[in-house]
């Protein structure tokens, strides 16, 4: 849930509100701060400033009474000027409404000129961090939180409103996101992410096809459908597709995992903190929160949404270690460990979407292996690419968005470790080394004609990674990312 519901550019002269907040950095001549106040308020924040020890310390404020137009003026220190950062832009909003709201302030406003919102990237910046803030999931809470208070915020000052329109988008995608990710497996199916793209897709220039898993098997999906078939809950593939560019423009390709539950089937996981593999479905989560934003912001791009979207389950017509099954490219792949389920999904994704619609560039989203934890922890995503140009604009992306990216190699040595001695290849190997790397090998199969394709492995960052953006559940990492990419 978004608490901020309205995010607005005002005008100076005529705006009230509960709160005006002016923007200190260590720099800042406390005469030029204060020179939008009316004399009255002047006095009362400059006498506060005059007395203040906390040398503009970014973080610290002084609250003090205002006039009629505000009745309350805080002053937030900023830090240094030379070091402000777009990501550093996203901390101040989010801190700021969180700070605004346990005030029991109902509407804020933000002097965009001492918050230094000179340029659109800054802009957006704040305008994120404010809505990503405000973000509370509490649906299935018998009594909803009741300390919401903050719903409206005004900037003032000369900012774009069409920026800050599309920020406000971006921010609640990526909530939207989130909400995708931390509803419970019995709730959040594939029928619903299935009917969720079809409400995302009635809007101008999309359209929406989901294939039921009782087409699967006829189509030659053998890949995917040997995950789904343990399951009484039925497996779909969606695809949407969105038409913004010219007709003669191959479309950008987001592919996502959508696991709404993964046991491990037959290779049965451990009980402790099973409840997490809710979350396997974060990659589809990630491309639907893309899509809620492409909806509304229509750019003058293509680009196919695909999503294989199941549960794994130890069922009585689960598949079993051993099992060989024939892929939508026709490959034969033993199944050495039914744990290993994502990358057989994605296979049958890939191929579908290579094959039907011919794309530009693919890039896909997987909570794919615990390696990449291992290896990178929570702060960063792992990449894996064929494709120097195509890896560096997501890296930039990453950087930018402070969703960052770090790429492992995909050298032909790794590849060899996925054949097998009875079928084209295996889904895993029999060791754990560099198993985040051998299941990209697994994927890279999968692409034809050296099409420039990029993976993320976002097992380590799609939730519990806690940052000043998010509260701990899911993060929704890779939309802004992705809203970063396509714009360049």
């Amino acid at each position: 849930m978004i608490n901020l519901k309205n995010i607005k550019v005002e005008n100076k002269k005529s705006l009230t509100s509960e709160l005006l907040v002016l923007g200190r950095f260590k720099q800042t001549n406390a005469k030029n701060l204060v020179s939008i106040l009316s004399s009255l308020d002047k006095d009362r924040v400059s006498e506060a400033i005059s007395v203040d020890l906390s040398e503009g310390q970014a973080g610290d404020y002084l609250l003090v009474s205002g006039s009629d137009s505000y009745k309350r003026i805080m002053v937030y220190n900023l830090g240094d000027k030379d070091k402000l950062t777009n990501d550093k832009m996203r901390e101040f909003g989010s801190k700021l409404y969180s700070l605004a709201n346990s005030k029991k302030i109902k509407s804020m406003a933000i002097d965009t000129k001492s918050f230094s919102m000179s340029t659109n990237d800054k802009t957006q910046s704040m305008v994120e961090g404010l809505v990503l803030g405000s973000y509370l999931f509490d649906d299935y809470k018998s009594k909803k939180n009741e300390k919401s208070y903050l719903t409206s915020v005004s900037l003032m000052g000369k900012v774009d409103q069409s920026i800050v329109k599309k920020a406000t988008v971006i921010g609640q995608s990526v909530c939207f996101a989130r909400d995708l990710g931390n509803h419970p497996a019995n709730i959040l199916t594939p029928t619903y992410l299935a009917n969720e793209s079809k409400r995302i897709s009635k809007a101008k220039n999309m359209k929406c096809k989901v294939i039921d898993v009782s087409k699967f098997e006829k189509m030659g999906l053998g890949s995917f459908y040997g995950v789904a078939r343990g399951a009484k809950e039925p497996a779909k593939m969606i695809i949407v597709e969105y038409n913004g560019g010219s007709k003669s423009q191959k479309p950008i390709a987001l592919v996502g995992k959508g696991l709404t539950f993964d046991t491990g089937g037959i290779s049965l996981k451990p009980p402790a903190r099973m409840d997490e593999m809710k979350f396997d479905m974060c990659g589809s989560a990630t491309v639907m929160g893309v899509m809620n934003a492409v909806s509304i912001l229509q750019p003058k791009i293509n680009i196919v949404f695909a999503i294989g979207s199941t549960e794994n389950m130890p069922g009585s017509d689960a598949q079993r270690p051993g099992d060989i099954v024939t892929a939508y490219n026709g490959k034969t792949i033993e199944v050495l460990n039914t744990d290993a389920e994502g990358r057989l999904v994605l296979a049958d994704l890939l191929t579908y979407v290579q094959k039907n619609y011919n794309p530009k560039e693919i890039i896909d989203f997987a909570t794919l292996t615990g390696a990449v934890v291992v290896a990178l922890g929570q702060h960063k995503a792992g990449l894996i690419s064929n494709n120097d140009k195509l890896a560096s604009k997501i890296y930039l992306a990453g950087e930018n968005t402070s969703e960052r990216v770090w790429r492992l190699p995909l050298d032909k040595e790794y590849n060899k470790e996925m054949d097998s001695d009875r079928a084209d290849m295996r889904n895993t190997t029999n060791c754990s080394f560099g198993s985040t790397i051998t299941a990209s090998q697994f994927l890279q199969r999968f692409i034809k004609n050296e099409t420039p394709w990029a993976h993320l492995d976002i097992a380590g960052v799609a939730w519990n990674s806690r940052s000043y953006l998010h509260k701990p559940g899911v993060s929704a990492f890779g939309v802004r990312l992705i809203d970063r990419f396509l714009k360049k």
